[in-house]
């Protein structure tokens, strides 16, 4: 019964994550961090948040798959450079203390946010192209055309560090993917986070595993599968939200949860 407010709280996670294309590692990492004993050990909250991400994001990619946004050749590619980064992060977190894991976090959610706040996003993905770059062109559901190029280079080596940071701090990686996808490689915001969130499906999955391999989620299936529920739902929510939402809302949306979350972090007691 203890673990009914959860499925709640996995709903809530959900929805956000799917509708901003970060997973809602970002929500549900602090909330762990508060509902957790200060003993508990970060490899901990982060294999729960990697295994209810992973649900969050096959739920939400389905819906988006529904929606025709997702772009699903970037999307494989990206995917396949974060697998080596995820397992690395994952092997590394058990390294990390509290202590240590908490502020970094917190001054990795805030760096992103001011990112964002101070570099306002793009409705659209730009045309510009070069001989190095990949061209992309879909419509989606709604009939509306996305063209736009990117250098491929760079999207497998942002991809690899995402892998990487996103396992260790158990957050999913949409916080820094989208981002980058939208600044760098020049996607439109809303193919942003739906390919975001399908290739989270990968990424958070091969964390998940290396945790659950290692023994580290042992008595804590209760909780994780309350959670897990809860996002199932709250994904389907938030990708039908999207749809709805103005692009540079959705950017926003992420800049001001992360400043907040970032900001609660560095406040909780030691």
């Amino acid at each position: 019964m203890e673990w009914l407010w959860l499925v709640p709280l996995g709903f809530g996670v959900g929805a956000c994550g799917t509708l901003i294309g970060a997973g809602g590692g970002f929500v549900l990492v602090p909330v762990l961090l508060l509902y957790l004993r200060p003993e508990t050990n970060a490899t901990v909250v982060t294999g729960i948040s990697l295994t209810v991400v992973f649900f969050n994001a096959l739920s939400g990619s389905a819906a988006y798959a529904r929606l025709r946004r997702i772009d699903y050749r970037s999307g494989l590619i990206f995917a396949a450079a974060t697998i080596p980064g995820a397992i690395l992060g994952a092997l590394t977190t058990v390294w990390i203390p509290r202590s240590v894991f908490d502020p970094l976090l917190a001054v990795l959610l805030i760096a992103v946010a001011l990112f964002l706040f101070l570099r306002p996003p793009r409705e659209r993905g730009s045309k510009r192209s070069a001989e190095n770059h990949l061209q992309r062109r879909f419509v989606d559901a709604d009939g509306i055309s996305h063209a736009y190029s990117y250098n491929m280079r760079l999207g497998i080596g942002l991809s690899l560090l995402v892998g990487y940071v996103s396992s260790l701090f158990g957050l999913g990686g949409g916080i820094i993917h989208v981002p980058a996808m939208v600044h760098l490689l020049n996607f439109p915001a809303h193919v942003a986070t739906a390919t975001s969130h399908f290739i989270l499906t990968i990424t958070t999955l091969t964390g998940a595993l290396v945790h659950i391999i290692r023994g580290e989620l042992a008595g804590r299936v209760g909780v994780t599968a309350a959670l897990a529920i809860g996002a199932l739902g709250g994904a389907q929510l938030g990708a039908w939200v999207s749809r709805h939402v103005n692009a540079v809302w959705i950017i926003r949306a992420l800049a001001l949860g992360l400043g907040i979350v970032g900001l609660r972090i560095l406040l909780l007691p030691s």
